[in-house]
């Protein structure tokens, strides 16, 4: 059931005995996907976003399979939104900023400005705002994990894509500085960096609905990432024990040996 924006708290009293994962951006693709493997690792999941049909798909699947979620319409770009949001939870073991997006590929002489500041407001601006917003709960948190979705555009730069790399790059320098300032504290900081993952919206997203255009940046490619594919390294980093930080794990499709430089065509996979 989504939250009522009128009384946060009505619907998101998670279960005191299970630890609880809020996760940004998880009406679809990777935050779907994450939200759903973290709950089969045992957290109530609190989905966040702004779709509350979206969000209610992924938490009536969860329910299905006998997890337990929550969904929650959150904003991370409107800091009342935010507030509310995180305000709503009784606890936060797990946060994992999945928020943010690509928007267009021009050039730097032809970016769009409304553009670049749209993707800095989500992927950047975002990150800090939730991320502020609910230390306060995973400073009470034996398994407080912070984890960051970036991209191997946080580290990579490409022709372009400079309004996305620049948001990207930003997101990591989050991360890489969150890591250090909270040093001696027991809260983990991870900075995931997909490379190439096919999903249901984001290229068509930054391609401004052009589905033949999104559809070409796959194209022959044998088997780039899905979500999923994402989701299980979250898993990974947030079930190791406590002291253990996998500061920053890229992720790409054998396809992909660099944002510039993919495969198009058959790959010799051999069986097991």
């Amino acid at each position: 059931m989504t939250s009522d924006p009128s009384n946060p708290r009505t619907d998101l009293r998670t279960d005191p005995s299970r630890p609880t994962a809020l996760v940004t951006g998880g009406g679809t693709g990777i935050g779907a996907a994450v939200a759903r493997r973290l709950s089969r690792d045992g957290f109530d999941v609190v989905v966040a976003g702004r779709r509350p049909d979206r969000l209610d798909d992924v938490v009536a699947g969860i329910e299905g399979e006998g997890g337990s979620a929550r969904a929650l319409v959150m904003d991370v770009t409107d800091p009342t939104s935010v507030t509310a949001g995180v305000g709503s939870l009784g606890r936060c073991d797990v946060v994992v900023n999945n928020a943010g997006g690509a928007l267009g590929v021009s050039r730097v002489e032809d970016g769009d400005p409304d553009e670049w500041e749209r993707m800095f407001a989500t992927n950047v601006v975002g990150t800090l705002r939730v991320t502020q917003a609910v230390l306060p709960l995973l400073r009470e948190s034996a398994r407080a994990t912070i984890v960051d979705i970036s991209s191997i555009a946080g580290e990579r730069v490409y022709e372009g894509g400079a309004g996305y790399v620049a948001a990207k790059h930003g997101t990591s320098v989050v991360s890489e500085t969150l890591r250090l300032e909270l040093n001696g504290e027991h809260i983990r900081v991870v900075d995931i960096r997909p490379g190439m993952v096919r999903t249901e919206e984001f290229s068509l997203t930054r391609l401004h609905g052009d589905r033949t255009a999104a559809d070409k940046v796959y194209d022959g490619v044998d088997r780039p990432l899905v979500a999923d594919d994402v989701a299980e390294c979250v898993g990974f980093v947030v079930r190791l024990p406590q002291h253990v930080n996998i500061d920053t794990m890229v992720i790409k499709p054998v396809a992909q040996a660099a944002p510039h430089k993919i495969h198009r065509g058959a790959i010799d996979w051999k069986d097991a």
